[in-house]
């Protein structure tokens, strides 16, 4: 039997570099994964996981998705000459009050994670259309379905993804193209390392207010006590993956956490949005006026 050709980015880390293994490592050898990132300097990660043993099953690729030529070359390197599951998973972050943000700090968010992502798919889209059938899994985020204070252009490269992915999905029901996003909340990952944050104390920030400097510190605050209590480890986020690979009618949206998150549904089902600002500002705030 045939293997299933996966291609994947963002895979020097976090839920990218688990999924790798995980395929790679079917016990039924169903996959060959393509496994991307940007550096290959930090490839040893995914090799140490590995230890060798899927020479047939696994391959590491450079690959920045914000550059349309580094795509094309990684497209050339896939020897089946077809992807037949693209997971789309390369992000990045960026956290602090808006007006202390940069404008080539606020470009590079939506380099990665929006054009990044349309990018990549442009490039692997004809093939799957060409051949009658395909998979697109794209890591979204609970950030993408509801705003959250201090990041403003993270969320906005979010929400553009589920427009995007929403449209093409319309579409590509008629190729047998089935598109599904999966919605993630806070992970245990390399993320929160690598996020551009604005760190209490950076001079930039003294180009913020000091109210919103105080509100910006009970919101890290908040983050800590979240990512301490309620951060999901990544195996877990890959088994929701493997769900969305392995159904035979997938869904165009997965929440990571199970059940769609109180909020998001407040949000949905209250007409004004009114009732939903007002939660997630206790939520995150509560005790900032005291």
């Amino acid at each position: 039997m045939d293997k299933k050709v996966v291609l994947i980015t963002g895979c020097s880390s976090g839920i990218g570099l688990s999924l790798a293994v995980r395929l790679a490592s079917d016990p039924n050898r169903e996959y060959k994964v393509y496994a991307t990132m940007r550096n290959l300097a930090k490839k040893e990660r995914l090799l140490e996981c590995v230890k060798g043993l899927h020479k047939d099953t696994l391959e590491i690729l450079q690959m920045d998705v914000t550059d349309q030529q580094s795509i094309l070359n990684a497209k050339e390197m896939v020897v089946e000459e077809q992807v037949d599951i693209l997971v789309c998973n390369a992000g990045v972050g960026l956290m602090g009050p808006l007006e202390v943000q940069s404008l080539d700090s606020m470009r590079q968010i939506l380099d990665v994670n929006l054009l990044g992502t349309i990018q990549t798919i442009q490039a692997f889209l004809p093939g799957m259309k060409a051949q009658g059938q395909g998979r697109i899994l794209v890591t979204g985020s609970t950030g993408g379905l509801h705003g959250l204070p201090f990041n403003e252009l993270y969320c906005a490269s979010k929400f553009a993804i589920e427009g995007a992915c929403e449209s093409m999905a319309v579409l590509l029901q008629h190729f047998n193209i089935h598109v599904s996003l999966i919605e993630c909340g806070p992970v245990n990952t390399d993320f929160l390392v690598n996020l551009q944050k604005s760190e209490l104390g950076d001079m930039s920030l003294q180009q913020a207010d000091t109210r919103t400097l105080s509100l910006y510190e009970k919101y890290l605050q908040h983050c800590g006590f979240v990512f301490q209590n309620a951060a999901q480890d990544t195996e877990d986020i890959v088994k929701v993956f493997l769900d969305a690979i392995q159904s035979s009618n997938p869904s165009f949206r997965y929440f990571t956490c199970g059940d769609i998150p109180p909020l998001i549904k407040l949000k949905i089902t209250e007409p004004d949005g009114s009732a939903y600002i007002s939660a997630m500002s206790k939520i995150i705030f509560s005790d900032a006026d005291q």
